[in-house]
C-alpha cells in the first residue's frame, strides 16, 4: 500500500507533498510550476530552462504567456533547482529529454486536442531540439532562445574536447571553471539577481557534466538535416555562453520550411533577461509567433 505521505524532500527542505511535482522513470521527484489560464487554453506550451538555473526566473514568460491563453508548464530538471538529483551532474544526457517527453505526456493526456509548443533556452534549448527530433510530428513549433546547439568552438577545441573525454574517464568529478554570470545579461540589476538567486548552481561544471553537453551538441548536429518543424531562433551576437554560430548552422542546414531567425545587436545570452527593450522585444516575438501558428478559435472559424 501506498504511503499516506510522502517523506521525500526538495534539496531544500520542503515536503514534495506540499509541492506540485511529477516522479520520472528513476523514481526522482522534479518540482513544477504551471500557468494556468482562466479560459479554456487555446494551446500547451512547454518551457525547458537552462543549465545550472531552474524555472521559476520564466515566470514573466509563463504570465504573458497565459493572458494569450496559452497553459504554460515546466520543471526544474534532474539536479536542479528543487528536483531531486545530483547538482549539475547527469549520468546521460537523455535524462532530460525523457523527463521532458513524461512531463508533455501528461499535459498532453490532460488536454489531448490542444497544440504543443516548445520554448528553450541555452541547454534548455538543447533539450528542446532533442525532445522535438524524438517525436517530430508531435509539435506545432520549437522558440528557441540562444540555445546550446554547439560548444564555443574558441573554448571546445578538438583538442580540449579530447581532454575533457579522457578526464571523463579518469577524475569526472574534475571543474573545468565558473559560469560567468557577468556574460548572462547587460542589465546588472539581472545578473545580480541570477548570482543571489539560492536555487541556482554557483559551483563549477564537472567534467562530466561538460561532456554530455558536447554529446548533446554532436547528437544536434547530426539531426540537423532532419528537421522539419516550425521553429524561431533567437539569438544575441555578443553571447560568450553559448555560440551563435550554432543557431545560424541550424537555420541554414535544417530543412524546414518554417523557420526564422533574428538576432540582438550587442545582447548577451539570457536575452529574455537582457536590457528592458530586448526583453521585451524577445517576449513580444516569442508570443506573437506562437500565436502566429494556433488554429483559429471555433468563434474565428464560425
Amino acid at each position: 500500500m501506498p504511503e499516506p505521505e510522502d517523506p521525500r524532500r526538495t534539496p531544500q527542505g520542503v515536503s514534495y507533498a506540499d509541492l506540485k511535482h511529477f516522479v520520472n522513470a528513476d523514481g526522482q521527484h522534479l518540482f513544477c510550476r504551471y500557468w494556468e489560464p482562466e479560459a479554456p487554453p487555446r494551446a500547451l506550451v512547454f518551457v525547458a530552462h537552462g543549465a545550472g538555473e531552474h524555472c521559476g526566473p520564466y515566470d514573466e514568460m509563463g504570465q504573458t504567456l497565459k493572458e494569450q491563453s496559452l497553459l504554460v508548464f515546466a520543471h526544474d530538471h534532474v539536479g536542479h533547482g528543487q528536483s531531486e538529483g545530483d547538482r549539475m551532474n547527469i549520468k546521460d544526457f537523455q535524462v532530460f529529454v525523457r523527463d521532458s517527453l513524461q512531463h508533455i505526456d501528461l499535459m498532453k493526456g490532460r488536454h489531448p486536442d490542444l497544440p504543443i509548443f516548445i520554448i528553450g533556452h541555452s541547454m534548455g534549448g538543447a533539450i528542446s531540439i532533442l525532445t522535438a527530433c524524438a517525436r517530430p510530428n508531435d509539435f506545432a513549433g520549437v522558440a528557441l532562445i540562444a540555445p546550446m546547439v554547439r560548444v564555443n568552438p574558441e573554448s571546445a577545441t578538438p583538442f580540449k574536447v579530447f581532454l575533457a573525454k579522457v578526464a571523463n574517464h579518469i577524475v569526472p568529478s574534475l571543474s573545468l571553471g565558473f559560469i560567468k554570470s557577468k556574460w548572462i545579461s547587460r542589465d546588472q540589476t539581472q545578473v545580480e539577481a541570477y548570482d543571489t538567486d539560492e536555487l541556482n548552481y554557483h559551483g563549477g561544471m564537472r567534467v562530466s557534466f561538460a561532456t554530455q553537453l558536447i554529446g548533446a551538441s554532436e547528437r544536434i548536429e547530426r539531426e540537423i538535416p532532419a528537421i522539419t518543424w516550425p521553429f524561431l531562433l533567437l539569438h544575441g551576437d555578443v553571447d560568450k555562453l553559448c555560440d551563435i554560430g550554432g543557431s545560424h548552422m541550424m537555420f541554414d542546414k535544417a530543412p524546414s520550411t518554417d523557420k526564422k531567425i533574428k538576432v540582438y545587436d550587442g545582447a548577451y545570452h539570457a536575452l529574455h533577461h537582457e536590457l528592458p527593450e530586448t526583453a521585451a522585444s524577445v517576449l513580444k516575438e516569442v508570443t506573437g509567433w506562437i500565436s502566429e501558428r494556433l488554429p483559429a478559435s471555433p468563434s474565428q472559424g464560425s
